[in-house]
């Protein structure tokens, strides 16, 4: 999921960029407000990650003002400061949740996918699509309940197309999931990526396959062979 981080520390957001990418998260890092509306302006975001105290004002002030905009990206507040009416006044300020600084990276990781879970009504962090599940905690795939070894870029690829299974992604839209800012990105990337990936399924058996949708983009569907079963079984 692709994430905007806003801080000024470096040290920080070297290490949260770090983390989140390595479970999945492409991560944008602004250091200002003023980069951070200019980047949401640019791109859209599952997730926002905001430090209270900012160069140039207040993040949250920022995210009041986003607020009254009628944007709704979920967003996370962090803050050395961490007295109850500051608490109190980043909830009603249209923050979805708050982390104490020095941040837990997995704390926050959690407290994101959580996040994200409400945000499209999801109780189950596993995803099960065919015989297909996907645990993003532990960023595994299983197929028929055996486990799938998948190359990072390709899991990330799968998570997406997964979130909207049955439905045609944009490869606009999936191209802007996936790779921040400051990814160095060959312009065959992702067509590599969903070579690999549909390799990977139909020689592991998995009653799922993903269609590509010319000059459009791609969609995650049953099989054949699936949905004939399905049909068989309902009537």
């Amino acid at each position: 999921m692709r994430t905007l981080l806003v801080d000024h520390h470096a040290d920080f957001t070297r290490a949260v960029q770090r983390v989140l990418s390595d479970y999945g998260f492409a991560v944008d890092v602004t250091r200002t407000l003023d980069e951070a509306t200019a980047a949401l302006e640019c791109a859209s975001y599952d997730v926002l990650v905001v430090e209270l105290a900012l160069p140039d004002g207040d993040g949250l002030d920022w995210l009041k003002q986003l607020r009254r905009n009628e944007r709704s990206t979920p967003a996370i507040m962090v803050s050395s400061l961490n007295d109850l009416d500051k608490r109190i006044e980043i909830f009603n300020g249209g923050a979805d949740d708050f982390l104490p600084k020095p941040v837990s990276y997995q704390e926050l990781i959690a407290r994101m996918r959580a996040i994200l879970r409400r945000s499209t009504q999801m109780t189950d962090p596993i995803v099960t699509f065919g015989n297909l599940k996907f645990d993003p905690v532990g960023r595994q795939v299983f197929v028929g309940g055996l486990p799938l070894k998948i190359a990072r870029h390709e899991v990330r690829i799968l998570e997406h197309l997964l979130s909207r299974a049955r439905r045609i992604i944009p490869r606009a839209s999936l191209e802007q999931r996936l790779y921040a800012f400051d990814k160095e990105v060959s312009t065959n990337a992702l067509e590599v990526g969903i070579y690999r990936l549909r390799t990977l399924l139909s020689q592991s058996g998995a009653t799922v396959r993903i269609k590509t949708v010319r000059g459009i983009g791609y969609i995650l569907e049953l099989n054949a062979a699936s949905q004939s079963s399905v049909k068989l079984s309902a009537t």
